[in-house]
């Protein structure tokens, strides 16, 4: 009772005025019971609770403020230490402390397609799954305004261990734009000793993606083609999901100045994407922990 009378007319009363009226209600509680609740040491919840927040509000920020209560209830127990913690209870905190997960926006792709004669068929019919790395690839681009024009970013993903294996980002649309991406993705592979022998490249009809020189690197590398229908992002979801998160997460939370702007701070996500944001597609681990845990079984091939 005490407390939720003080809750209740706290930013009204002081410590004198608050005994006057709890002596004056019907329960006629006494000043000593009063003072005894002022000096009583706060609960062990209400302290674990003060240590808790402290700990979300860390890893909530260190993680570009956007994590939900699933995520950041698998963060917060993976941080060495640190006793269990219920998702409920880390939900409840969220609450008082005020802090909620980032929302994506739905956009539409705007990039020109290709003459379907120019484009190879569908291969991955929307079953966006891969056992081992380097076995199913997923492209493509997106747009972000900034205050000096339009810039371009570009993203290659591993299916099977959601890594962002190549990126650029450019103020143009030239084929470039995404052949950058894709020679990124390749170069690290081929340093790293693994083999994209067989690996399946999916995109969108994008004219980019079908650039002659685009198509005679993948064909180097052994590498095969694979393109959605057009004006269908179904077809390309995982692709469409990355730009989506790269927007959310980043992009639409303030405004940029230009290019230069926009590549630091995507360089800094993506280190931050690979390897130390938790995904629910793989068991809340992260990217790289995700790639070495293939990496002997990809070493041995």
């Amino acid at each position: 009772m005490i407390v939720r009378f003080i809750d209740e007319h706290r930013p009204e009363y002081g410590v004198e005025p608050i005994v006057r009226a709890l002596q004056a209600t019907p329960a006629r509680i006494a000043a000593s019971s009063y003072y005894a609740f002022k000096q009583r040491p706060d609960s062990a919840r209400k302290q674990r609770d003060a240590r808790l927040k402290v700990n979300l509000q860390r890893i909530w920020e260190e993680n570009y403020s956007c994590y939900g209560a699933r995520k950041l209830w698998h963060a917060i127990n993976r941080e060495p230490g640190m006793e269990p913690v219920a998702r409920c209870t880390v939900e409840r905190l969220m609450r008082e402390m005020g802090i909620r997960g980032i929302q994506r926006r739905s956009k539409r792709p705007a990039t020109k397609s290709a003459d379907p004669e120019a484009c190879p068929t569908v291969l991955v019919e929307r079953e966006f799954t891969a056992t081992e790395p380097n076995t199913l690839w997923v492209a493509g681009i997106t747009y972000v305004q900034t205050i000096a024009g339009w810039v371009y970013a570009a993203f290659v993903l591993d299916v099977c261990t959601r890594e962002i294996v190549g990126w650029q980002v450019t103020n143009h649309l030239r084929a470039s734009l995404a052949a950058d991406a894709l020679h990124m993705a390749l170069a690290a592979r081929l340093r790293a000793g693994e083999s994209v022998t067989g690996l399946t490249h999916h995109s969108d009809r994008g004219v980019h993606y079908r650039a002659i020189r685009y198509a005679e690197t993948l064909a180097e590398n052994d590498v095969v083609a694979s393109v959605g229908s057009k004006g269908d992002s179904y077809d390309n979801a995982m692709a469409e999901a990355l730009n989506s998160v790269f927007k959310a997460e980043l992009i639409d939370r303030q405004q940029w100045s230009g290019l230069i702007d926009v590549m630091a701070a995507t360089s800094e996500w993506v280190g931050w994407y690979n390897q130390r944001r938790l995904h629910s597609s793989i068991d809340y681990l992260t990217p790289n922990e995700v790639h070495a845990q293939h990496q002997p079984m990809v070493l041995a091939a």
